[in-house]
């Protein structure tokens, strides 16, 4: 029982003292880059060893480009902020994968992939810069870092203390399985519906800083809404629904455009 309470107690006091530097939010904060890092490296190279990927198509070169461009807009961004160290050691890579799963995702340290099933629905460059700087935000809010901390939290149960002290490259991988759903072959990372809002942000500024119109996002979320919603896609687990989410993306059009002007991006 005293393990237990100490367990509480190093946990909340860990919540307590994350505060995301972007967000101003707390946040649970158990893995550090240090070690959540080369597990991640390490999973995606499984995930891409057990799928098709796709290369030297016009659809690979594009995926490949467009995340040239968001990775690009993501450095400035956070140099911007004075925050660049934080993604120092990513190694970004962008890769199409054969798959019909409507869904795309970014693993931390920029590791990202789409799947062929999106790409009917992002139509275009601007459709797949949506997709890309929204994924690609997931990762610079820390968002799946604090998925990947739940998962350790929910693996040891009521040995909370475990998670808290745990730095084993076998914890951090199990966490990570679970929470991109890699072992399923799923790829997938659900998020709650703060942090899709939160993406969105992030990502229409992203696409912007990257030379993309941000009011393209408009269109390719209705589209996404025609295709059948939540309940059918993993892509949008757990997301907004989708009137309020355009609706939110109106109104930051104008935000993620002034943002983009800073940089000596002019869109109209």
């Amino acid at each position: 029982m005293n393990k237990l309470l100490f367990a509480c107690s190093a946990l909340a006091f860990v919540m307590s003292c994350a505060v995301n530097p972007l967000t101003g939010k707390r946040q649970l904060a158990l893995s550090s880059e240090t070690e959540l890092l080369p597990v991640s490296f390490q999973q995606y190279n499984e995930f891409l060893g057990s799928s098709k990927v796709v290369k030297g198509t016009a659809d690979a070169q594009l995926v490949e480009k467009v995340g040239n461009n968001i990775k690009n807009a993501a450095v400035k961004w956070m140099n911007s902020k004075g925050m660049g160290v934080n993604i120092k050691d990513y190694q970004w890579q962008y890769t199409l994968v054969e798959d019909k799963a409507v869904n795309a995702w970014c693993m931390p340290g920029g590791k990202i992939a789409v799947f062929t099933g999106i790409l009917p629905v992002t139509k275009n460059e601007s459709g797949l810069a949506t997709v890309m700087g929204h994924e690609v935000a997931h990762a610079l809010l820390a968002h799946s870092r604090s998925r990947i901390d739940a998962a350790k939290v929910q693996l040891f149960g009521a040995q909370i203390l475990g998670a808290v002290t745990a730095n084993s490259k076998e914890v951090v991988q199990r966490a990570t399985q679970m929470a991109y759903g890699v072992g399923s072959g799923l790829g997938s990372l659900a998020y709650g519906r703060n942090h899709e809002l939160e993406a969105d942000h992030l990502g229409l500024i992203l696409m912007a800083i990257a030379g993309y119109n941000p009011d393209t996002a408009v269109p390719f979320w209705e589209r996404m809404s025609q295709t059948g919603g939540a309940k059918t896609f993993e892509f949008l687990s757990t997301h907004p629904s989708h009137s309020t989410r355009i609706r939110e993306i109106q109104k930051l059009l104008p935000k993620a455009k002034s943002e983009a002007k800073q940089f000596g991006v002019n869109l109209k």
